[in-house]
Parts: C-alpha cells; structure tokens; sequence
C-alpha cells in the first residue's frame, strides 16, 4: 500500500476535555493467552512512559510475546454509509512496526516529530463483524486547515487484531479533526452481506491532544518479551474484536486444521445442500486463517487448495476472499464434489498477508509452505 505524507500546518486551538475513555481492557487485556490449545504464563511487567522499545526480544521464529503493553485513547465512535460502517479512533504512543510487500518485510521507524499512533477500526453495527480487504485514508484538521494526510496501512498487532494505522505527527496541542474515509470491501460478499460495502463512506471524529490525554498513553515492559505466546487483544466494549469464529462454531463439517509458518488454516467442507450462498448446486470449501493464539483473522493472503484422492487430483484451484455472516472472512471455492474420508487437502499461499505487523507478529506468516489435510 503506498503511504503518503502530503502537508504540515501550524495552527492554533484552545484544548477541550478529552471525550471518550481509556481502551485499556482490564485485567484481560494484560495477560498473554493462547485460546485453542496453547497457552503461555501471564506476563510481569513495570511501567513507563514514551514510545514503544526500538529493539526486537530475542526468541522463537513466529508468534512472541512482544516486549510491552501500551495503554490507548479512544476518543470517539462515528457511523456512516447510511448505517454500514461504525468507525473507531484510538491513539497510542509512535510505535516501530514492519510493512509487508510479497513475502519481503521491511521496518517503519518511529521518525522524529512523530507525537502518536493513530489507529482505526470499521466494522458493520449490524453484526459486529471486522471489515477487512479494504483501504482507509486518514485527513487530520485543526481550525478547518489539514495538518496531516495519509492513506494508511492494514496492520495486525496482537492487543488490536486487524485494524488501520500509522504513525502522525501534530502541530501542538489542541483540538483536531480525523476525517476516515474507507474503500468499499474488495472480498466477495455473501449471505446478508451481499450487495453492502460496495462503496466507501467517510466519517469525522474529534480528539483531543495534551498533556492530560499524553499521560494516559503509557508502555509497560514484560519479563515475558520474545517468549511464545501473545498479550489477549483488549476489550474494548462497543468495538468488536476481529476473532474468527471457534471450529467448532463454523458451519459445515471441519476437515482439519493445517499449520504454515504459525498460520492456522482451519478447513471446513458445507454441502452443496448448505452452500446455495457460494455456490451453484456445488459443495464448498472454506478456508479460516487465524492466528495461533487468540483467533484473530489473516486477510490479504492469495490462496489455493488441491484434493487428491487415490493418487488423482479431483480438485485444484484459487480460494477466493469471502466475507460471510456465519464463517466470516474466509477463502472459499466451489467444489465439483464433496472431499471424502481419506482425501488430501493441500493448502498453498501464493501471497503471504499483505499486512503490516506490530512487534510479536513481524516474524510470522511470511514463509508459509504448503500444508496437507486428511480428510
């Protein structure tokens, strides 16, 4: 995704109160966890203030414990695109974190005159679902003149899941205006979802910036940094998290879990009988990428699968981005029969997710081999 910085302004504004709360989670957010089966020890950690650590904890390849926890704003919430789009804006210290092109990672440093990390969320009210796949742009003002302008990037970090963000910088303190403008969903829509998120929508939250809201924004560092595991994603309340539904709540019958470079590819098959939303007649395959720990969905991958059966290939093909009420985002594609007991399932990424990572996540998901299913 290409990143632009267009203008800084200098402008002046009287400080306001701070409107919203602390997305700080509680005690739950604190802790590292795996959900599924992996766990790892709640962590220990002593606080303090600034940025985000410049140097990465040794450790394991794959997911860590990334070496601390921040506190964040939210300032406020905004709906738009007649009702399909809810916005969340919250701010955090300037982070370091790694963007991703094909299977190459390359480090964002946090730059001189950086004052936060701006983040967004978009979901629908309606079903409190994340959307992924698509583009957000952020255009900060202060007193109606643009300080900042920037299309930002797709990211995952481990207490936010999916979600947008950059670093900024600001012209002092004051009131400012983040207007979000966010593309339509690129992923098939199906069920409910058909025909929605077809055009993008913009939305305006206000914030505050001063020394009361920077006091708020603190770093705690952990004993547990580089270790296996990962900090649970916080509660945020009216925010949803961006969790991929347990196996045992996907629809259909799950084939099997594949591993790749610490991905979880959970595989489900729903009959032709079931799948009349995907398909014509056909059964479907379905394909949830989640993190190890957590559940928490990996969009902007290209993915393929493969059937064998005595031998004989009797499927191959692209998986295409899905977004479904009931599996979610997935990759998905109409099979010509069903996947029999014994059969091979053989999951390959062409395209690693296209996101950018905080810390703890910048190790994985990029040398994704292929991973095979048994029926």
């Amino acid at each position: 995704m290409n990143r632009r910085r267009f203008l800084h302004s200098a402008t002046g504004a009287a400080a306001v109160g701070l409107a919203g709360c602390l997305g700080d989670g509680g005690g739950d957010a604190t802790d590292t966890a795996a959900t599924d089966t992996e766990s790892t020890p709640a962590p220990t950690r002593s606080p303090t203030d600034g940025p985000t650590p410049t140097s990465t904890p040794e450790g394991p390849s794959g997911v860590y414990v990334q070496s601390f926890r921040e506190t964040m704003v939210m300032p406020g919430t905004a709906t738009a695109g007649g009702g399909d789009y809810r916005f969340a804006l919250l701010l955090a210290v300037p982070h370091r974190f790694w963007t991703v092109n094909l299977d190459e990672r390359s480090v964002t440093e946090i730059e001189e005159g950086d004052d936060l990390h701006l983040m967004a969320t978009v979901w629908d009210p309606e079903t409190r679902t994340v959307l992924p796949d698509s583009n957000l742009s952020v255009e900060i003002t202060r007193d109606g003149e643009l300080v900042t302008q920037e299309v930002i990037y797709r990211m995952l970090s481990q207490r936010m899941g999916f979600h947008y963000g950059a670093n900024f910088p600001l012209d002092g303190d004051g009131t400012y205006t983040a207007r979000l403008s966010v593309g339509g969903v690129s992923a098939r829509k199906t069920g409910a979802f058909e025909g929605r998120f077809e055009d993008g929508a913009t939305a305006t939250v206000e914030f505050e910036w001063s020394k009361r809201v920077r006091e708020r924004l603190k770093t705690e560092q952990l004993d547990q940094a580089g270790q296996r595991g990962a900090l649970r994603p916080m509660e945020m309340g009216e925010v949803p998290q961006p969790r991929a539904p347990k196996p045992a709540d996907l629809p259909g019958t799950v084939l099997g879990t594949g591993r790749s470079d610490d991905a979880k590819l959970v595989t489900t098959q729903l009959p032709a009988a079931d799948a009349g939303r995907f398909t014509d007649g056909q059964p479907y395959l379905a394909v949830s990428a989640r993190t190890p720990f957590n559940r928490l969905v990996l969009p902007a991958m290209g993915l393929s699968a493969s059937v064998a059966r005595d031998g004989e290939t009797a499927f191959e093909g692209a998986l295409e981005p899905t977004l479904d009420p009931e599996l979610g985002h997935h990759y998905g594609a109409a099979l010509p029969e069903p996947v029999e007991s014994g059969d091979e399932v053989t999951l390959r990424v062409g395209t690693p997710p296209q996101l950018a990572r905080h810390e703890g996540y910048e190790r994985a998901f990029l040398d994704m081999e292929p991973a095979t299913i048994t029926a």
